[in-house]
């Protein structure tokens, strides 16, 4: 199959089932071919049961003579083969196809055909390896032997034959000796050769213009020499020390019964010389290489029993045999060997005489496993380079983000380039797509200088079926499919848990553990890692079933104790070394590994994620304690010491920005799927993430706010390198606040402690953390209080300090709070956080500013000025208190003209005050922490507040005292509709009686009703001294007089459906003198009538029109 689905199909392998490749057998009748020529494929060799089908399909491709290719037009899709190409089920274990090329295929001009067999689905593997065949031309097929080498008995007469398209002459020669070249015009060709010794062939075909060429070999089995493996001699390549012309091999094959090792020191031809002697006692075969050239790139396979050819199980450089080295570019690996032309599968580097490296940091001390903030790195998607020289470039911004260890994703020989890397071949090799051994070296050399450790991640889970432990023991002749076959002394079967993949290894084979002992040295010790992350540890029990998820889920003995065997061999290379379980499993298992010897200084680390709930926290959902991330608490998850990595985002899990922008909650307009506000809650889901004591983890870029889905392009495909999210502010903000907590984590020994608490699952989203060192003495921070409101919504909440007295907040700048009442509330936005200490932490201030004053140190004439102090040009404090230190009130005066206003003082903070009081009056009142200035007059004022002993400081207020206005009540009568309008002025409160019906309101317009013709009504205040007002208000049928009390010296008559031109007024007395008589005229309805002459009191109106008289109350 085409190399270019196998890399799109490979991002699938983590999904599915795998180790389903199968061998075939195929044949074409005919033998040659041409385009038109009637074919019919016949495959044989298939176990249909192994990938649970009854059916196979044929998958086809082409080539033109052009070298183009395309897929045969009915091959339907991968996961659902076309019905047309359904092979034939011949009944004897063969399946049958039958076609001609330039009709199935719909083209012409085809110079090869491409196949595999599969089933209908074919994910998973479940197909065989690819088969070509030339089309047309000149050809020659050896029919006999079938394979490149073939095993024969001494003595054997053995029918070598083949066919050619066209007539041909055929010549056969046997260790470079001609020995038939009888036939010379014939398509078929057949001889009789005696084998009696191991004999190459070459048969050697033409038509006269033509002459074509094929290899093979019949190999006699050799006799081998038995002879122990020499004292000292490890698995694998061991070197010479004196001598770099010599190195000696040994291989670890039980059941074997002799390997030859062929490479490019014997033109990768089967020989003797280079048979390897067995040392049958510990199931080894070994050789001693001679004659090599030092500082060279030699290269060799094992050839195990003239048929499986294999890479050394412990090789440290690997040739991909599958094309994959062609996209390793010079500048990630120089002067990478070329894959030899005609060999296949993996091959092995040998290079003697190397030049050790020379480290430069040979002092480095790893951080303590509590004290652990580790960066998680997939080299392939940290930086468009994909090289350990790549992100070697990128430690600066590591460095000052404040980390301390860094973990790569696996960097051993994995299938392919593209990859997370759980797909391991060569355990002991590094992957070239990454870089060289010395440009790892130098990485790691350069963390070390830095102080950062260095964290690999291993997978012995599971091996591909590229594994040479594998192939040599599998149901599929030693291809990369099938399954492990009973024999084979490392692979399980079938999986013993519910998480398989790729090929399952038994840890409690003996052959396992030595495997895994070795390699695993081998990294620690050549490359002075710090520690590793083992990959899938539930998977190493023999207990369960590949479908048992309950027992694999449950603790099992047989695992606890292997997995402790691997860590004491870690730390018998390496007392300090960081060993870290991916298991995530049930505490009673896990505490297990946690206590291993920790009387020792040593235990297990676990990884601990807490994905879910922080995430829902990010997102603002807090109900039914979704959002309660207690267990980051080592505490809390159940461990006696810090022994959970925690992490709220890891390679696995879903980005937490990406669900905040997607489904983010929102109230009003503070939405959580804004970016903006998404990324603020990213630092404060860090403040209860670092703070928390114990080792931490992220995720690559986490502090940046990556928001990219781990399913784009496939959970395993690439993923965009967003390095420009460093550029934008609101990212970049999760950057510096996540390296103040970090620093803060690592500086101050109170997050560091064993006494502290968590409050996080409250509703509202608002939650606290609590710590306390009581060994912190002078300085050192004894307490600290961290807030913050996870909901959507602004919250008071109630921090419970541990003591009054002045707080300082860590983040900005230690800035002081004083706490007088430890249950006193604080406000929080959404989002918003607080971290509290009660004193201040250095641990953050610029070392060029070190009292945090805003005055360089240069500058700065008074050092150590107290945090949060007011400073002048020259760095030294001026007095000062804060706003809200004073409280000012001004009292109004009751009564107009009253005097009794007053001015009232109280102060936070006790100190001598004096206040000056300037205006309508002017005084002086000392004071400590009260004062009030009495019998004030209405008018402006200025007060202002000195402090004794402090020359500079002054605090000025301006109040105005004011004094009720009189009562002013101004009325509207509408006939018409029998109400009366009030506008009222100068009170706070009035009360209205009308008709003895009493109304308070604060209102300064009101409408009442008129009940009665004649109606009295009075209005006053809350204050008798702003007034009285009375009014007696009589019903005409059409006359209505206003206003009444007269104002302004005019008084007005609405005659409403009176239409006489003018009216006859008469005004009296109440006692009954006439005081006036004269006509007006009519305007509009309206008659204005001037009482200037009238003196004030009460008179009575007469008006006079032309059909009736009216009398109406008047008062002036």
């Amino acid at each position: 199959m085409k190399k270019l689905l196998l890399l799109v199909l490979f991002t699938l392998f983590l999904n599915f089932g795998f180790g389903q490749v199968q061998n075939g057998v195929f044949s074409t009748t005919p033998t040659t071919f041409t385009e038109n020529d009637e074919i019919t494929i016949t495959v044989s060799g298939l176990d249909l049961t192994a990938w649970s089908v009854s059916d196979v399909y044929l998958w086809a491709w082409y080539e033109d003579s052009d070298g183009n290719q395309a897929d045969s037009p009915t091959n339907g899709s991968w996961t659902s083969s076309d019905e047309t190409q359904k092979m034939t089920d011949n009944g004897n274990g063969t399946y049958s196809y039958t076609m001609t090329p330039s009709t199935f295929y719909g083209t012409t001009g085809i110079s090869q055909i491409g196949m595999l067999v599969k089933a209908k689905d074919g994910t998973g593997d479940k197909k065989t390896q690819d088969q070509t065949y030339d089309v047309g031309g000149y050809q020659l097929v050896l029919t006999s032997p079938a394979q490149n080498t073939t095993i024969v008995t001494s003595g054997t007469s053995y029918s070598i034959e083949a066919t050619a398209s066209t007539n041909s002459s055929f010549v056969l020669s046997a260790n470079n000796t001609i020995v038939d070249n009888s036939v010379t015009s014939a398509t078929s060709y057949s001889f009789d050769y005696s084998v009696n010794a191991t004999t190459n062939f070459e048969l050697e075909v033409s038509n006269g213009t033509e002459t074509l060429m094929v290899t093979f070999t019949l190999a006699v089995s050799p006799t081998v020499t038995e002879e122990a493996v020499p004292d000292g001699l490890l698995d694998g390549i061991n070197f010479d020390d004196t001598d770099p012309t010599k190195a000696t091999l040994v291989l670890y094959a039980p059941g074997k019964e002799f390997v030859h090792v062929i490479g490019d020191f014997n033109n990768w031809e089967i020989d003797d010389n280079y048979l390897m002697k067995k040392d049958a006692s510990q199931d080894r075969f070994w050789i001693e290489l001679t004659g090599l050239t030092p500082d060279y790139d030699h290269l060799y396979q094992y050839l195990v029993e003239f048929d499986i050819n294999i890479a050394d199980p412990y090789s440290t450089l690997i040739l991909d045999g599958y094309g994959n080295d062609d996209y390793i570019d010079d500048t990630t690996y120089p002067d990478l060997p070329s894959y030899p032309a005609g060999q296949s599968h993996a091959i092995t580097v040998l290079h003697t005489g190397e030049t050790d490296y020379t480290w430069q940091t040979t002092d480095f001390d790893p951080p303590a496993k509590e004290d652990l903030v580790v960066y998680e790195i997939l080299i392939r998607d940290f930086d468009e380079l994909h090289s350990f020289d790549a992100v070697k470039n990128r430690l600066d911004y590591l460095e000052a983000l404040g980390i301390n260890a860094i973990e790569l994703m696996p960097v051993s020989e994995f299938d392919g380039n593209e990859s997370w890397g759980y797909n391991p071949s060569f355990h002991m090799a590094l992957d070239k797509y990454y870089g060289t051994k010395d440009a790892l070296k130098s990485f790691i050399d350069e963390c070390h200088s830095r102080d950062i450790a260095v964290i690999l991640d291993v997978v012995y889970n599971h091996a591909s079926g590229q594994n040479p432990y594998y192939r040599m023991w599998n149901t599929d002749n030693g291809g990369t499919g099938g399954q492990a076959s009973d024999d084979n002394p490392f692979f399980n079967a079938t999986a013993t848990h519910s998480y398989s993949v790729f090929n399952d290894f038994n840890h409690q084979q003996q052959a396992t553990k030595d495997y895994v002992n070795r390699t695993v040295t081998y990294w620690i010790e050549e490359f002075q890692i710090d520690g590793m992350r083992w990959d899938l540890t539930k998977g190493f029990t023999q207990n369960c079933t590949s479908s048992d998820d309950s027992c694999t889920n449950s603790p099992q003995a047989d695992r606890v104790e292997v997995l402790k065997g691997y860590a004491d061999n870690q730390w018998a290379s390496d007392e300090d070394f960081y060993v870290i379980f991916e298991h995530l499993g049930q505490i009673e298992e896990e505490e297990q590994w946690a206590n291993y010897r920790v009387d020792e200084g040593k235990g297990i680390l676990l990884w601990n994620k807490m994905s879910d709930p922080y995430n829902e926290a990010t997102m603002g959902y807090n109900d039914s304690s979704k959002s309660d991330f207690s267990n980051v608490s080592y505490i809390s998850k159940g461990f006696d010491q810090p022994s959970a990595v925690s992490y709220m985002e890891s390679h696995d899990e879903e980005r937490l920005m990406y669900k905040n922008l997607l489904y983010g909650n929102s109230e009003g307009s503070y939405d959580v799927t804004d970016e903006s506000t998404a990324l603020g809650r990213m630092q404060t889901a860090g403040a209860f993430f670092f703070t928390v004591p114990g080792p931490k983890m992220i995720w690559q870029f986490g502090e940046l706010g990556y928001d990219i889905s781990i399913d784009e392009g496939g959970r395993t495909g690439n993923k965009p390198i967003l390095w420009e999210y460093a550029t934008e502010p609101d990212r970049f903000a999760i950057y510096e606040t996540w390296k103040d907590l970090i620093k803060l984590k690592l500086e101050e020994s109170i997050f560091a402690t064993t006494d502290f608490s968590l409050n996080l699952d409250a509703a509202t989203g608002l939650k606290t953390i609590h710590l306390t060192d009581n060994t912190a003495t002078g300085d050192e921070i004894n307490y600290v209080t961290i807030v913050g409101n996870f909901g959507v919504t602004s919250q008071e909440i109630v921090p419970d300090f541990q003591e009054t007295g002045t707080w300082y907040n860590l983040l900005n700048n230690n800035e002081p709070l004083e706490v007088t009442n430890t249950t006193s509330t604080i406000a929080l936005q959404p989002g918003e956080f607080i971290v509290f200490a009660d004193n201040p932490s250095l641990a953050l201030i610029n070392p060029n500013d070190l009292d945090a004053d805003g005055v360089p140190n240069t500058d700065d004439l008074c050092a150590n000025t107290p945090f949060g102090a007011t400073v002048d040009v020259n760095g030294c404090e001026i007095f000062s208190l804060p706003t809200s230190n004073f409280s000012v009130k001004s009292g109004s005066e009751t009564c107009r003209s009253s005097n009794n206003g007053s001015i009232s003082i109280s102060a936070v903070e006790n100190y001598n005050y004096s206040a000056t009081l300037s205006g309508t009056t002017d005084a002086t009142n000392a004071f400590t922490s009260e004062t009030e200035f009495s019998g004030l007059s209405a008018g402006n004022y200025t007060v202002c507040i000195t402090i004794e002993g402090q020359t500079d400081y002054e605090q000025c207020y301006d109040l105005t005292i004011t004094e009720p206005e009189d009562l002013s009540v101004s009325s509207k009568v509408d006939t018409s509709t029998g109400k009366v309008s009030l506008s009222l002025k100068g009170g706070k409160i009035y009360t209205i009686n009308l008709n003895g019906e009493v109304f308070t309101t604060t209102q300064n317009e009101i409408t009442l009703n008129l009940e009665a013709q004649t109606n009295t009504m009075s209005v006053s205040t809350d204050k008798d001294c702003q007034g009285y007002y009375e009014e007696t208000i009589v019903l005409a049928s059409e006359i209505s007089v206003y206003p009444n009390p007269v104002k302004d010296s005019l008084l007005y008559l609405e005659l409403g459906t009176i239409s006489d031109p003018s009216v006859n007024v008469e005004i009296y007395t109440f006692s009954g003198r006439q005081i006036s008589i004269s006509d007006h005229y009519v305007n509009n309805g309206q008659v204005q009538i001037n009482v200037s002459n009238i003196p004030n009191g009460l008179f009575v109106l007469k008006i006079h029109t032309a059909q009736k008289t009216y009398h109406y109350k008047i008062v002036k």
